[in-house]
């Protein structure tokens, strides 16, 4: 029975003509079909085809590269490197460990141009520390608006105890933060004050508030030391005070030395007799202090000459 073959369409025409082109796939190639696919040329693609992408790529023509450069240099040839010649008025700049060296001062100065006054609050440029950038927003404390002003009163601010203090009610505990801090001239006049916030800084700004409101005088000699031993309690907090010699500095511990610093005592002897708080400490040294007296003082008072009081 002869079997009968359906026409070829024209598809089926050109890839059975391509195929006798090209030769077959194989693992083990004849050296001939190998000879001749080198030497025939390779396919050549064009980009611009109306039927490929349009694409902007581009090729420079080996004519349009001036390549004289290359041309005229000979690469055996040694090649001296002759730097210009210096100006009339060139000044060599010296080494870095050459003298004359900059001197602390200059080199604070060029900082602060740079970055603006120290945090020391010192300037050199005569700048005012106190402004503050319109770009650099200060806080008082984590998410309040309000700016933190520093008050120029020339009192010092010492922190003596941040403690973390809760009030029972019926709703459960509020949390507060509790500062006690000390103010202070350095030159006879201190304060002790306390204050409470829900943040740090805000329960420091209202103690130092405080603490200026209750500034007292401390009377001293011109050795800068106690006229005259005095004690002292408030509360369970006792303070004994006792005035020494030039040279030997304030031997105490706690609030009572700071209390002391902080009104410019320099010779001083002190001792905690009591209680162990830091603020009933500092009131009552501040009591003491407060209760003592200048010989000027008592000589007028009794009406008889200073030379009688030790008679």
């Amino acid at each position: 029975m002869a079997t009968t073959t359906p026409p070829l369409s024209s598809s089926t025409s050109s890839s059975s003509s391509l195929a006798t082109h090209l030769p077959r796939f194989s693992l083990f190639p004849n050296p001939t079909t190998l000879l001749s696919l080198y030497s025939s040329k390779p396919p050549f693609f064009s980009l611009s085809s109306s039927r490929s992408l349009q694409t902007h790529l581009s090729c420079t023509k080996k004519d349009d590269i001036d390549i004289t450069f290359f041309d005229e240099v000979n690469p055996d040839e040694d090649i001296t490197f002759s730097p210009p010649e210096k100006p009339e008025d060139f000044i060599p700049p010296r080494a870095i460990d050459e003298p004359p060296f900059e001197s602390d001062e200059e080199i604070a100065q060029a900082y602060e141009e740079l970055y603006g006054p120290a945090y020391s609050g010192e300037t050199y440029l005569g700048k005012d520390i106190y402004v503050m950038d319109s770009k650099v927003k200060k806080t008082t404390g984590f998410g309040s608006k309000g700016k933190k002003e520093k008050i120029r009163d020339g009192f010092d601010e010492n922190v003596v105890q941040v403690r973390r203090v809760t009030k029972v009610v019926k709703g459960g505990k509020h949390m507060r933060f509790r500062a006690v801090v000390v103010v202070g001239d350095k030159k006879g006049q201190v304060g002790v004050g306390v204050g409470k916030a829900k943040e740090v800084i805000s329960a420091v700004q209202k103690a130092a508030t405080d603490a200026r409101r209750n500034i007292i005088t401390v009377p001293m000699t011109k050795y800068l030391t106690f006229p005259h031993r005095n004690e002292a309690d408030y509360g369970a907090a006792r303070v004994m005070l006792r005035p020494a010699a030039p040279g030997t500095g304030v031997i105490a511990g706690g609030a009572v030395r700071t209390v002391l610093e902080m009104a410019g005592v320099e010779n001083a002897l002190g001792k905690q007799l009591g209680s162990n708080n830091a603020l009933n400490n500092a009131r009552a040294t501040v009591l003491a202090v407060q209760t003592m007296k200048q010989f000027s003082e008592v000589a007028r008072e009794r009406g008889i000459p200073m030379e009688e009081l030790w008679k």
